[in-house]
């Protein structure tokens, strides 16, 4: 009997063990599907800000036949980002009552700025995209009225890219107000906000960005510049603290570090680094007269750039953690004990640089590339000039060993990544459409938006 029990008992551990495999198994299984759907780029440049996305299945070539997957048009004018969460597509705009608008043209020139705003009622707009073939879920006006600032002709009145929580959108339109809905498009809260003045009325662009429970947005202007952050179930003012700062244009920073979190501003008159509940922990000068870029950490160190084309300060920061007090350079300095170093004339004035592995690659907005080492800034190649390259506005991303730069005529040069520089190719959608909004990658594709559509672009 004894040896009949034991059998038993072998039996059953068997057939308790392979159960036990086959629910781990399962559960495995479960969670890789339940993740698979979770690869989202739910911000400017995506999670992490630093626009890189290696994917084994996005394309390096296309055209307006060749690797576009869907094409939608969208009226009106708007230079946010996509954004993308839960296999839907989140873009904003601003239309017409009336008429087209004055058209504005690629190129960097100066004569842009208008000092009156349009008589004709605007709408501002949040449209929903399903992923997989681009048809179009839902829509919906946020404010309408006839704007109440003027802005650049180059700039629009959607230039802020939403953020999202997975769960809720968050819609900035600087002039009028902050909102959030849920990802089906219901209003959740909103929160007015006063037209403000900046620099030449040429419009606003910082985006808002998310940490944990809050959100968090700065609004640096002519007439009362702040850092602001809000309950983000509620809207409810948290915190505020006022900036001695006029006009910029660069979104926050959230740098989780190995020491803290940061809040990090960039800005003409100081680079500056808050803790969550609004406290000043350090900054610096030196900063170029206009702001632009956003920062972004690699390689356990923030980089922060502005690089205005008529300055001949230009500086690219790379800032380790756990700075103080006042860490600004003197005159000859390079580096300092909380600034690993730091390029005087190397930053871009309107993209943002990007790091991919260990190098640092600048992309300048009249069409030259250079690359330095990312942990101490010494230059690997000199600025190369790209062909034909003409104006760049939006920030390079990179993927499997490339480097993208969109121009504003809708041309993507495509540089191999490494010590050499070497352009691969080019590629061309056969509308010259004005391109000045970063593309958003995920799931081995490319969101790209011209001035009158959206495209996916992927490997078919």
């Amino acid at each position: 009997m004894r040896e009949i029990h034991t059998r038993r008992y072998k039996t059953s551990s068997i057939s308790n063990l392979t159960s036990i495999c086959f629910t781990v198994l399962a559960l495995n299984l479960f969670l890789f599907a339940y993740q698979l759907p979770a690869e989202d780029w739910p911000q400017l440049r995506g999670t992490d800000s630093r626009g890189v996305a290696d994917h084994p299945d996005l394309p390096d070539r296309w055209s307006e036949t060749e690797n576009v997957l869907w094409k939608q048009p969208i009226a009106g004018r708007g230079w946010s980002s996509p954004i993308i969460t839960g296999g839907r597509v989140y873009v904003t705009t601003v239309t017409r009552d009336e008429g087209t608008g004055e058209a504005a043209k690629p190129g960097l020139y100066f004569g842009g700025d208008r000092r009156k705003p349009e008589e004709i009622v605007h709408n501002w707009k949040v449209l929903c995209f399903q992923l997989s073939d681009g048809k179009e879920l839902w829509q919906r006006t946020l404010h309408r009225g006839k704007p109440q600032t003027p802005r650049h002709i180059k700039n629009s009145y959607a230039s802020e890219t939403p953020v999202t929580d997975g769960k809720h959108i968050y819609v900035l339109f600087g002039d009028v107000g902050l909102f959030c809905l849920t990802v089906d498009g219901d209003p959740i809260w909103s929160k007015e906000l006063p037209p403000c003045k900046t620099r030449f009325d040429w419009g606003t662009a910082a985006s808002p960005v998310l940490h944990e429970d809050r959100l968090y947005w700065v609004s640096d202007n002519e007439d009362e510049s702040f850092v602001e952050a809000l309950d983000k179930t509620t809207g409810e003012q948290i915190w505020r603290d006022d900036r001695d700062e006029k006009s910029n244009w660069a979104t926050p920073f959230i740098w989780k570090n190995a020491q803290r979190t940061e809040i990090i501003t960039p800005g003409t008159g100081k680079i500056r680094s808050y803790d969550l509940d609004g406290k000043l922990l350090y900054e610096l000068g030196g900063a170029s007269s206009i702001t632009i870029a956003k920062p972004y950490t690699a390689h356990d160190l923030l980089y922060v750039s502005s690089g205005y084309i008529l300055d001949k300060n230009k500086p690219l920061f790379a800032i380790r953690p756990g700075a103080t007090g006042d860490i600004s350079l003197h005159e000859n300095e390079t580096s300092n004990s909380s600034i690993a170093w730091c390029q005087k004339q190397a930053a871009p004035y309107n993209p943002t640089t990007i790091v991919y592995k260990d190098m640092l690659y600048v992309l300048y907005d009249r069409g030259f590339f250079a690359a330095f080492d990312a942990r101490s800034g010494k230059p690997i190649y000199e600025r190369k000039r790209l062909r034909n390259g003409r104006a760049f506005t939006s920030s390079p991303w990179a993927s499997n060993g490339k480097i993208f730069c969109l121009n504003e005529y809708g041309e993507t040069f495509v540089i191999k990544a490494g010590a050499d520089y070497e352009l691969s190719h080019i590629n061309k959608l056969e509308s010259e459409q004005l391109c000045m909004a970063t593309p958003a990658i995920v799931d081995g594709k490319i969101l790209l938006r011209t001035g009158d559509a959206l495209y996916c672009i992927g490997k078919r």
